[in-house]
């Protein structure tokens, strides 16, 4: 999610009845989403790109001739989007074909996808992987990039000497519009999920057996998180700056792993109500807050970051995702 209006927090009676201030507050709030439509969506979608590249399946061995074709896939995308007049997508495709870049897969088509690697995943003992929240396509994938590349710096100067890190960037599902109705309901979450649960088989047969793989699911990417977590075989997942996950608890989530949570002081979602409203044949709001003491995570310290600053180079919320990566628990600060 990005910047939403902020109603006022709306509560959950015991006993599971809702004040009907909570179902009004989130109709209306639908209601205002609804008058923005996906302008954006629909102009990625004319931007003319080939489809996928055709791949070997993948293994360590086959990582190199995998990433050298989506490159290429990459570079002819933006050789389409310049001749389409869209000099920004052009760049961004521009960028994602150069030498250094490794993608793990690629699509240039619509908003766009990309799972790129930062790290020598084949040999990695310790791997994140993070899932982006709301507005974030190829036009905007700059800056997730440097999302991933701090938290790569920032496990490489905290890990024990001879443990290897990598950490893949996931813009593997269509995001929601900040503004916009999608982004209220789980179902672009519901759609990501079998897509993130096969990047998580891919990366245990890509990596050493000995590896620890963490989500880190940053605002509605948690929700993606958390419709993906049943079952998933991660050793721990990470909400930050989370609207909520669909699920009432953590143990509601069904997996194995450790689930942490946390929210910085100025991170605006905190307003966001914590209810879940049916409404016709959709149902509105993601329930339980994660960083309450009722959902059960184990929550750490965000400082005083923003919804937008929890990777912020020297940040505590860094420090903290680094350590619960590298498998350090017992270094991680609490709020």
């Amino acid at each position: 999610m990005g910047h939403i209006p902020q109603p006022p927090t709306a509560t959950e009676p015991r006993g599971g009845r809702r004040r009907p201030g909570a179902q009004a507050l989130l109709t209306l709030l639908l209601t205002l989403l609804t008058v923005t439509t996906l302008t954006a969506a629909a102009h990625a979608g004319r931007i003319p790109a080939p489809p996928p590249a055709k791949l070997p399946t993948l293994t360590p061995a086959t990582l190199r001739s995998a990433y050298a074709a989506n490159r290429a896939d990459a570079a002819e995308a933006a050789r389409r989007a310049a001749a389409h007049g869209d000099p920004h997508r052009a760049a961004a495709d521009r960028a994602l074909a150069g030498p250094s870049r490794t993608l793990l897969a690629y699509d240039g088509r619509g908003g766009g996808r990309v799972t790129e690697v930062l790290g020598d995943l084949p040999h990695a003992d310790r791997v994140a992987v993070l899932v982006p929240g709301s507005d974030t396509s190829l036009d905007t994938y700059a800056r997730f990039h440097r999302t991933a590349a701090a938290l790569h710096d920032e496990l490489r100067h905290r890990a024990l000497p001879g443990t290897r890190t990598a950490v893949v960037a996931w813009l593997g599902y269509d995001t929601p519009a900040t503004f916009g109705t999608t982004v209220t309901t789980t179902a672009r979450a519901d759609q990501a999920a079998p897509g993130l649960r096969a990047l998580m088989a891919e990366l245990r047969t890509l990596t050493p057996a000995r590896a620890r793989l963490t989500l880190l699911c940053h605002s509605y990417g948690s929700v993606v998180c958390g419709r993906t977590a049943p079952g998933l075989d991660v050793d721990d997942i990470a909400l930050i700056g989370s609207p909520g996950t669909g699920a009432d608890s953590a143990a509601a989530l069904h997996t194995r792993a450790r689930v942490w949570a946390a929210r910085g002081s100025e991170d605006w979602v905190a307003h966001v109500p914590h209810v879940r409203a049916g409404l016709g044949l959709t149902t509105v709001g993601f329930g339980t807050d994660p960083v309450s003491r009722a959902f059960g995570a184990r929550v750490f310290d965000a400082g005083g970051t923003g919804h937008s600053g929890y990777f912020t180079p020297g940040s505590v919320s860094l420090a903290n995702l680094a350590r619960i990566t590298l498998g350090a628990t017992t270094e991680v600060t609490h709020a």
